[in-house]
């Protein structure tokens, strides 16, 4: 068969469900070989928002994405939703067309060279020179994309390549013997972090998005319960631990809650698991837990001690290691006094905002919850309303919160919605968007609309961008550059593409306008009209340390 075909048949071996793309010159043999294929594919409106929606797809499922292009600006234009699965550590594969392999150098019509463009936002790239080589490159892309900390794998395929014939042959296996993922804790370390646990008074677990990519939770939870110790999450670690649970402290950083952020700099221990101590958790590295032992668990060796000086560092699958803890551990540490004094931070500094004036966005998530009961998966934009809603929508389950951690990429949210609810389609998707970053993306309404992904879009309108604003108002004296926008009828625009519109300017109809929303057979914008300068809080300034936050009500 041709290599076309046999790019199709690997994906159907790899039991790929759906793809998202669109077509061009370069691809044009893939895409007839599509034509016939079992695989539902998905016309995106641009090519980042496929990337986005295979990304989308992926943390929603756990399983890999799947994100299809054409040569030169079809494949460029794949970059910002590659380097957003990077950050992350989302299982993406994405497939590129070159021209042929004759002209590659040669400057020809639509030519970019992919893989020297993505070499530093993806875990691996290929380019495929021979068609022999092609089912092979395939079934290593996937095994690369998936094991040991995830990420994106790009595979150029010139349009010969795709013409070329050879037997079609799927390797039984894989064995790249420079890449062999540690899946166990050494147990010499895990001894080492039992009895530093045994002798902690003030412990916290502090967990990120390699609790979720492990499926760690329930052991998260039982490591939580045994030693009684408090539990932080990062805004990638959202649903790994429930947040109604009495130990859970919400999230840590620069927008996380006041009493998570005074109990890691407190503490006398932090168990990481799974995350990466980015510049957002830490804030200044010199005044972050200064008092405090680490344990650092994570499968990626590069991440540890990378920001902050570990004491015990295991490398292993997250799952695994806690696994192997919870078996090892023998002397429980008293925390009573510990959570305690956690609880008078919980109760002098809690999560709040003024209700009176206009629609406040964080009364719209405490309404999203409710009406939803914490059985919607959430995605977001990046800005104002991504914290609001890491901040006042309670997260019960793992792969409900869909956000762009690492890159913060404004026009995510819409796509990526729609990539969960092609994982889940009897599960409610809602987008909560910003009027600046639904506009990144909003063409995506055509995508929804066609194929019947009926995801809803709750847009918290403050006619400004939001966080780009607040920085200006805190720290450049409400001089505000450029961030003041015209947003355009949502209402209308939803409608004109087929779709729903509903447009909330009082309090008293936003319970109602969500009701309404979810129980629409169709894609919904719901345009919120908000109080223009809200501000979320607590925040800590750039560079300053993690207890020494803002925390006015705006």
């Amino acid at each position: 068969m041709n290599g076309a075909k046999i790019l199709v048949e690997s994906l159907i071996k790899e039991k790929v469900e759906v793809v998202f793309g669109y077509p061009g010159g370069q691809v044009l043999p893939l895409f007839d070989a599509l034509y016939d294929a079992p695989i539902k594919f998905i016309l995106t409106r641009h090519e980042q928002a496929a990337a986005h929606a295979a990304d989308g797809y992926s943390r929603a499922s756990g399983k890999t994405g799947v994100c299809i292009a054409t040569s030169g600006p079809g494949a460029t234009n794949l970059v910002t939703g590659i380097a957003t699965a990077y950050m992350d550590s989302i299982p993406l594969v994405a497939i590129t067309g070159q021209v042929k392999t004759s002209l590659i150098g040669n400057d020809a019509f639509q030519e970019a060279d992919v893989t020297g463009i993505t070499r530093p936002i993806t875990k691996h790239n290929f380019l495929v020179k021979d068609v022999k080589h092609l089912a092979q490159t395939i079934k290593e892309a996937f095994y690369i994309a998936s094991t040991g900390r995830p990420g994106p794998v790009l595979v150029d395929v010139p349009v010969d390549v795709q013409q070329q014939e050879s037997d079609f042959i799927w390797p039984a296996e894989v064995n790249i013997r420079s890449y062999k993922p540690t899946l166990f804790g050494h147990p010499g370390q895990i001894k080492r972090a039992a009895k530093l646990i045994a002798q902690a008074k003030k412990p916290i677990l502090y967990a990120g998005g390699g609790v979720i990519t492990s499926g760690a939770h329930h052991e998260l939870k039982d490591l939580a319960k045994r030693i009684s110790a408090p539990v932080t999450l990062t805004l990638m670690g959202l649903g790994a631990f429930p947040a109604t649970d009495e130990l859970f402290l919400g999230m840590l950083g620069m927008h996380g809650t006041g009493y998570a952020n005074y109990a890691v700099t407190e503490a006398d221990l932090i168990i990481a698991v799974g995350a990466r101590f980015d510049d957002r958790v830490t804030g200044r590295l010199d005044a972050f837990a200064p008092g405090a032992k680490v344990i650092h668990i994570d499968i990626d060796p590069s991440s540890i001690s990378k920001n902050i000086k570990v004491d015990i560092p295991i490398v292993g699958d997250a799952k695994n290691v806690l696994g192997q803890l919870l078996e090892e551990i023998k002397k429980i540490p008293d925390t009573s006094g510990w959570l305690k004094t956690i609880e008078s931070w919980r109760k002098k500094h809690p999560l709040t905002y003024k209700s009176e004036g206009k629609i406040k966005p964080q009364y719209v998530l405490e309404q999203l919850y409710e009406v939803t009961r914490g059985a919607a998966i959430i995605t977001t934009e990046v800005g104002q309303h991504q914290m609001w809603a890491a901040q006042w929508y309670k997260y019960l389950y793992p792969r409900t919160f869909i956000s762009s951690g690492g890159l913060g990429t404004m026009g995510f949210g819409f796509p990526a919605a729609m990539g969960a609810k092609m994982a889940y389609p009897e599960k409610e998707v809602i987008d909560v968007a910003g009027d600046g970053s639904i506009q990144m993306n909003i063409q995506e309404l055509a995508t929804c609309v066609c194929n019947k992904i009926n995801v809803k879009v709750i847009i918290l309108n403050n006619g400004y961008l939001g966080m780009v604003r607040q920085w200006q108002e805190l720290f450049y004296k409400k001089r505000y550059s450029y961030t003041c926008i015209t947003a355009p009828d949502f209402v209308k625009l939803a409608e004109s593409y087929g779709g729903i519109g509903l447009r909330v300017t009082k309090k008293e109809e936003v319970r109602k306008a969500l009701q309404k929303a979810l129980s629409t057979k169709n894609v919904v914008f719901v345009d919120i009209h908000v109080e223009p300068e809200e501000n979320v809080y607590p925040m800590v300034p750039a560079g300053e340390a993690i207890n020494r936050m803002i925390n006015g009500l705006a």
